[in-house]
This record gives C-alpha cells, sequence and structure tokens, in this order.
C-alpha cells in the first residue's frame, strides 16, 4: 500500500464505509486532515492519529523532537482560536 492515499483510500483504511463517516472522523479530530497543500493523507498520520485515539500512545510518549515541537504548534494555535 502507497504512504500517501486519496480520501477515498484513507477512508477504506480507516474502516470507514462512506466518506461521511470518515469525515465525521476528521472533525471529531480522530485523523488527521489531508498533508497541508494536498489533497491527499499520510498512512503513517493517520496510523499515529489511531493510535493516540486507541490510547495505544500517548501524547508525549515515541514523539520525535519535530513531533513534540508540532505538537505545541498545534496546541498553541487552538488556544488561540478559542
Amino acid at each position: 500500500m502507497n504512504r500517501v492515499l486519496t480520501k477515498q483510500e484513507a477512508a477504506e483504511y480507516c474502516g470507514c464505509k462512506t466518506l461521511a463517516a470518515f469525515d465525521q472522523w476528521r472533525a471529531k479530530g480522530i485523523v488527521p486532515d489531508a498533508i497541508p497543500g494536498t489533497n491527499r493523507w499520510d498512512r503513517k498520520a493517520i496510523d499515529r492519529a489511531l493510535d493516540l485515539a486507541s490510547g495505544i500512545v500517548t501524547e508525549s510518549s515515541d514523539l520525535s523532537p519535530y513531533q513534540r515541537w508540532k505538537a505545541g504548534q498545534d496546541a498553541t494555535t487552538k488556544t488561540k482560536a478559542a
């Protein structure tokens, strides 16, 4: 399987039977949005999001320095938007 997926492929990969169900998962933050500037999804990002959602890993475990920085940036952006 390719690492970069179309929306349909990403939905199927997640087990969503419809694109509407996949969009609901995105809206709830269960799975990430498309790679910025594209209409493609990163399979590894989906895996990571599902690992977090299911509790297999925690936010701080197994993150690279970049991932920790990115998570902090995302949290700052959300706080400013609220």
